[in-house]
C-alpha cells in the first residue's frame, strides 16, 4: 500500500483492483523460481543464462503492466536485485547442500507457483499467490526429509 500511494492510479480501476495487480506482478518478479534458481545457480557456477533469459522475458512482461499500472512496475526492480542479490551472494551456502531431487521439487513448485501467476493474472481463478511464497522456502527441507527418511521406509 506505500508503494501504492506514492504512485497514484492513474487508470481507470479501482484500488482493490489495483493492489491485486501490483501484488501479482511482485510475485512474478520477485519469487519466480526461474530468478531464485538462476540466482542460485549464477553465484555457485558463474552459469548466468538463466538470468539473461529472465530478465529480457521480465522486461517485456513489466511493459505490459506498466501499460495498466504505470511507473510503480519500476519500483520493483528494487527489491527484486536485492532478493536475487542476496540468493547470489549466498549460493556457496545453499547449493552445496541441495541434491538433484531437491532441485527438480523447488522447480516444480516455482512452476506451480507462476500457474496459479498466470490464472490470477487473466483472472481464471484469483488464487492467493503471496500466501503460497513461503511454499518456495520450505519445498527444499520437506524434499529431504521425504527422500531421506520417508522413502527410506518403503
Amino acid at each position: 500500500k506505500p508503494i501504492a500511494k506514492v504512485f497514484q492510479n492513474n487508470s481507470d480501476m479501482n484500488e482493490e483492483e489495483f493492489l491485486t495487480q501490483l501484488v501479482t506482478i511482485i510475485v512474478l518478479f520477485c519469487a519466480s523460481g526461474t530468478g531464485i534458481y538462476g540466482s542460485l545457480t549464477a553465484g555457485m557456477t558463474g552459469d548466468n543464462s538463466i538470468l539473461i533469459s529472465k530478465s529480457i522475458l521480465d522486461f517485456f512482461t513489466a511493459a505490459i503492466f506498466a501499460c495498466n499500472l504505470g511507473y510503480v512496475v519500476s519500483i520493483i526492480s528494487i527489491p527484486q536485485f536485492l532478493i536475487f542479490f542476496v540468493l547470489f551472494l549466498c549460493a556457496g551456502l545453499i547449493f552445496p547442500m541441495t541434491s538433484p531431487d531437491m532441485i527438480a521439487d523447488f522447480k516444480a513448485c516455482g512452476g506451480f507457483l507462476m500457474l496459479a501467476t498466470g490464472f490470477r493474472m487473466v483472472k481464471l481463478k484469483n488464487f492467493p499467490i503471496a500466501d503460497m511464497i513461503p511454499a518456495m522456502i520450505i519445498v527444499m527441507p520437506l524434499s529431504y526429509i521425504w527422500v531421506t527418511y520417508i522413502m527410506a521406509l518403503v
